[in-house]
């Protein structure tokens, strides 16, 4: 991605690599692979609802929110995404993307 400062040191093989294995990528790894700019993709970051967790998404994630969004009637889905972590008591995987709660169930 020459002509973008910020993206220049990002590797595509890397991050191809990534999304094949199933690795969380962060904001600029993500531009590169949505074919968008940083400053977009930071943008999406901070969108309601978008599938990433502290900095990260999942490709597989974000693929499943963005089928939702374009859902063929026209209604955006509403998403549990929303709901901050910390308020959610004994449960924190709640409102998470589905892979970051997977990875804290299984990790606690």
């Amino acid at each position: 991605m020459g002509s973008e400062k910020q993206l220049g040191s990002v590797k595509l093989e890397e991050v191809l690599r990534k999304r094949e294995l199933g690795q969380a990528l962060n904001a600029k790894e993500f531009a590169i692979l949505a074919g968008v700019s940083y400053s977009i993709a930071r943008q999406w970051f901070r969108l309601p609802g978008f599938p990433a967790f502290r900095g990260f998404v999942f490709w597989s994630d974000f693929t499943e929110w963005r089928k939702e969004q374009f859902r063929t009637d026209g209604k955006p889905v509403p998403s549990c995404a929303t709901v901050p972590t910390h308020s959610m008591g004994s449960a924190p995987s709640v409102g998470l993307p589905e892979r970051a709660a997977r990875i804290l169930r299984e990790a606690g």
